[in-house]
């Protein structure tokens, strides 16, 4: 006999709706109440490696990568690692047919360790060194992105035979949190830079590249930006003969962090990129050209869920109510979604801030959820949605190790990353 039997009121309205849009697809809950991902007990996930815990669903991750492999068929489909680069994720991209991009040598390493074929792999990043630049060449890396005059000569003094390379562009689309790195297009610096590759035999121009920002919801921008691109794609074919056939529109897919976000919605994306090619092939008269699109966040953010344990509920000067939980410091704060795992929060409830017990004042890790009034310490809380862009920017912030990170998939938890500890931090030592 479940808790649903003794209390068939649980399947009413009154248990919390785990948002899908937030949530990983498969994470319900059990028939003793408890939260399970990957047809695992969360709960038993934080009691076996501690807290706080990454736990990370293989198959949200897989079934994100066939959703982009459904809507964009023709498209070469890039998984930007920068929001999640750990090699068991990398080899799952891989497995359903993404290429991989890399922005530092750590990360290239990561892929490379991980079995990913060099010649799937992009170099990208705002600013790449001579030492990255030397690996990524002497590892055979397919394309390498470029983004100032600066690493055009570095990588033409590399390159030992032709090395595929795109020219980053800045658009000059106006979009909230707009990333404006690059050539600007038409700008003097864009001409010398195509003119330097053109002149070089070791260097292979292949296409051009953009990376609007983050968290766009719009799909319009992208079908601008396909439409500028090929003119600067034209130019440079009547201007240098060169016939660039890859055009790189970045990433930046817009994920909901908390109910009610707005997202990009793929098959409107699918519509305006066919309808911009099109258009803008056509104006120019120029073959329409391979395009390629790099999803991070999108792949991986939801499938992501942090595991704190409760270390104290204390009242606010203001008369609200914060929980305190055995992490924080590092990542994005301020996600709206948080959820006891060991039951179901049938009584009364409280509207509550979770903080991290290492966070500055302010910097919480959740506002205005709501949790049980009864809150212990000792329990442990659920935040979604924390796959992209929180193992990478963690830290060791008040000299404590970062959180392991869990995979779950069929019933079964795996360790990935093992727990920083202590003794790792003080090998950094130098004893006088």
């Amino acid at each position: 006999m479940t808790l649903l039997d003794i209390f068939p009121s649980l399947r009413a309205s009154t248990v919390p709706r785990l948002d899908p849009a937030v949530w990983p697809a498969d994470t319900h809950y059990d028939g003793d109440g408890r939260i399970t991902l990957g047809g695992v007990a969360l709960h038993d996930v934080a009691d076996q490696y501690g807290t706080p815990v990454r736990v990370i669903d293989e198959t949200e991750v897989r079934e994100r990568c066939r959703a982009y492999r459904k809507h964009f068929p023709d498209i070469e489909i890039v998984y930007a690692g920068t929001a999640l680069m750990v090699g068991a994720v990398a080899r799952w991209v891989a497995d359903e047919g993404l290429s991989v991009q890399v922005g530092s040598s750590g990360e290239l390493s990561v892929a490379l360790a991980a079995g990913i074929d060099p010649r799937r792999i992009v170099l990208h990043g705002n600013g790449k060194t001579l030492d990255e630049l030397r690996t990524a060449v002497r590892c055979g890396v397919g394309r390498v992105v470029v983004g100032s005059l600066t690493e055009i000569t570095l990588l033409t003094a590399l390159a030992t035979q032709p090395q595929q390379v795109l020219l980053r562009i800045a658009t000059g689309i106006d979009v909230p949190g707009a990333d404006q790195f690059g050539f600007p297009l038409g700008s003097r610096s864009f001409e010398t830079a195509v003119a330097r590759i053109a002149g070089r035999c070791n260097l292979q121009l292949v296409g051009l590249h953009c990376h609007l920002g983050p968290q766009i919801h719009d799909p319009d921008h992208y079908g601008e930006a396909i439409r500028r691109m090929i003119g600067e794609m034209s130019w440079i074919d009547h201007e240098y003969g060169l016939l660039l056939s890859q055009l790189d529109i970045g990433g930046g897919h817009a994920v909901a962090l908390r109910g009610g976000d707005a997202e990009l919605n793929l098959r409107e994306l699918a519509d305006i990129l066919d309808d911009a090619l099109d258009a803008g092939c056509a104006r120019h008269r120029f073959p329409r050209p391979v395009l390629t699109m790099e999803p991070g966040r999108a792949i991986v953010a939801r499938a992501g869920i942090t595991l704190y344990r409760v270390l104290a509920v204390d009242e606010t000067a203001g008369g609200g109510t914060r929980v305190i939980v055995d992490g924080g410091g590092c990542g994005s704060h301020g996600h709206g979604g948080a959820l006891v795992v060991n039951r179901h929060p049938i009584g009364p409830q409280m509207t509550a801030s979770v903080a991290g017990k290492h966070s500055e004042s302010g910097a919480l890790l959740a506002t205005e959820v709501r949790l049980p009034a009864d809150l212990r310490p000792g329990e442990v809380l659920a935040l979604p949605c924390t796959g992209a862009y929180h193992h990478g920017p963690a830290t060791t912030y008040s000299t404590v190790g970062r959180p392991p990170m869990i995979a779950v998939a069929d019933g079964r938890a795996r360790q990935l990353l093992r727990r920083e500890t202590t003794a790792d931090l003080l090998m950094r030592e130098l004893v006088e």
